[in-house]
């Protein structure tokens, strides 16, 4: 009968260390060779300002046939990339090409209407003034800036580190509650992340002065999964 009571009290005690090692997002286990583990995720961010801005800008024209409005659409669209060029622009390239019947308030047909739209990269103190130096030539169509960081990666990879030592810490603390060690890693992943999306901000005409344009902070994140082993 006492070996019974003394085989019941061990197993409750094996049950409440689990019950410490599992909090949420948390567990222990033991590995294939007897030695107990457990698993933590850990976050971490980093942030960067924008240095990169992304503008679209097109020509819309109208003509009474389709050659007429295609025509006056590239006569102007020529002026727009060639003002590009001229202000520094790199990755000019043609987003689409648009020609569509046009037609009066009675949906009758009358003439059609074609666009073009080209796309290009500037840095972020440039931007305002490309912006200002399309509309110049005769675009009527801009979309942007699209801003990006263009050292995301390297803020990704400071975030990881951010997210590994945010991970010890939390097992830290979990086994210094059970009573235990921390050990050696066993494995370590990537559980999740993200570098933020292009941020943009509406382009509006602005009289006798470069658009003014402001980057703002990106924030990217990391999110790993790391299994310590315990003593």
């Amino acid at each position: 009968m006492k070996r019974i009571v003394i085989a019941a009290v061990l197993v409750l005690g094996a049950a409440a260390l689990a019950g410490v090692l599992r909090p949420e997002g948390a567990a222990a286990v033991a590995t294939a060779n007897g030695k107990d583990t457990v698993t933590v995720t850990g976050n971490g961010s980093a942030t960067g300002t924008p240095d990169t801005a992304q503008i679209s800008a097109g020509v819309q024209s109208e003509g009474q046939t389709a050659k007429a409005a295609l025509a006056a659409n590239s006569a102007e669209m020529n002026k727009v990339i060639a003002a590009l060029r001229a202000a520094g622009a790199k990755n000019i390239a043609t987003q689409y090409v648009n020609l569509s019947p046009r037609t009066d308030q009675q949906g009758k047909p009358n003439g059609f209407v074609a666009s073009n739209t080209v796309s290009a990269t500037t840095t972020l103190d440039k931007a305002g003034a490309l912006i200002d130096a399309v509309v110049d030539a005769g675009a009527n169509t801009i979309y942007g800036p699209t801003l990006t960081n263009s050292g995301a990666k390297a803020l990704y990879k400071q975030a990881l580190k951010v997210a590994v030592a945010d991970a010890r810490e939390h097992a830290q603390a979990l086994a210094e509650a059970a009573g235990r060690k921390l050990g050696r890693v066993v494995s370590l992943g990537e559980s999740g992340g993200s570098v933020p999306l292009p941020f943009e901000k509406a382009a509006a005409r602005a009289a006798d002065s470069a658009i003014p344009i402001v980057g703002g902070e990106q924030d990217v994140t990391a999110s790993v999964s790391v299994v310590f082993e315990l003593r």
